[in-house]
């Protein structure tokens, strides 16, 4: 044992064999944005022996504020390969797998499947419920957290405690974003590192277990809230699930959500142009069959539209998240 973990390895939750543990564990980290920079620095200089990094962006300066993994000469760079390298000159004994693609349905059972442990750091309603659908099947332990403004939360999800959809079985109907609401960099840095925190304590396997429980945090009053969700119940019957745009068939019936002003142009060229009040409010027709697959930006439109179809007797449903 290196000289490196000394500090941690005299406690006794930690200890040599716990040391031995970390580094023996993967941990798959969904987003190298603010709440991904804050839990990666942590999760590599703990000695956590394998890290796998997933994200489809490029450092821009407007991240910076929040992301101090990186730097300017990052900017334009994808950030799975700035924070591979960033993590690599912290600690070259922790392996690191730079995935520079979206998380979608196709690639996340692998992902998944492989890690010991998943942090959802995507900061996204599509990303979390996917993640959590993949996550509650190969019963592995999810970490999810969310900042926005000067509020945050970060719960331990699935694994043997219930599922993100079990606790949040509905999505809002809207919600803002950083770009939109604004974002303090102290404040994702504080779930992320929390993230970083609870993930460990899985990976060490404290007593009693931090699985099933939520931490809340107002960083304007500083006031902590929380509660334990692990009597949540699942909800009946198969959620919908979120896919990838390669698993749109030839078959679907595509709604594209957006308008023409905020997408002019469809990724499906026959998809419908439909809003989600006009289907809301049952004023287009459509057939019981084949799938029909509702797509929008976020999921939130699409989530609000297959909800309206559900109640209006359709059952062969998909989600898309087009991002942006």
């Amino acid at each position: 044992m290196t000289d490196r973990y000394a500090r941690q390895t005299i406690l006794p939750e930690v200890g040599p064999q716990g040391q031995t543990r970390l580094a023996a564990a993967t941990a798959l980290v969904v987003g190298a944005g603010g709440l991904g920079c804050a839990a990666l620095p942590y999760l590599a200089a703990a000695g956590v022996g394998r890290l796998t990094i997933v994200d489809h962006d490029k450092v821009e300066e407007s991240n910076l504020h929040r992301q101090p993994l990186y730097r300017m000469s990052d900017v334009g760079q994808p950030k799975v390969q700035a924070a591979r390298a960033a993590l690599a000159a912290m600690n070259p004994t922790t392996g690191i797998e730079a995935v520079c693609e979206r998380l979608s349905s196709i690639n996340a059972p692998r992902l998944v499947e492989e890690a010991s442990v998943v942090i959802d750091a995507a900061d996204s309603f599509a990303v979390t419920y996917l993640l959590s659908d993949t996550c509650q099947r190969a019963r592995k332990p999810l970490v999810s957290a969310s900042v926005l403004g000067l509020s945050g939360y970060v719960g331990v999800f699935c694994g043997g405690a219930p599922s993100y959809r079990a606790v949040f079985p509905e999505l809002p109907r809207s919600a803002g974003s950083c770009a939109e609401s604004g974002v303090l960099g102290s404040a994702v840095g504080v779930m992320g590192t929390l993230q970083a925190h609870l993930a460990l304590a899985l990976l060490l396997d404290w007593q009693p277990s931090v699985a099933g429980r939520l931490l809340s945090v107002d960083f304007r009053t500083l006031h902590l809230g929380g509660f334990s969700f692990f009597g949540a119940t699942e909800p009946p019957g198969q959620p919908i699930p979120f896919i990838a745009p390669a698993e749109v068939g030839g078959t679907d019936i595509v709604i594209d959500l957006r308008s023409t002003g905020e997408a002019p142009v469809s990724p499906f060229p026959a998809a419908l142009r439909v809003g989600v009040e006009a289907l809301e409010k049952a004023q287009v027709q459509l057939p019981a069959e084949p799938r029909i697959v509702l797509c929008c930006r976020s999921g939130l439109r699409a989530w609000r539209a297959a909800q309206a179809l559900r109640s209006q007797g359709h059952a062969n449903l998909a989600l898309l998240a087009l991002g942006e």
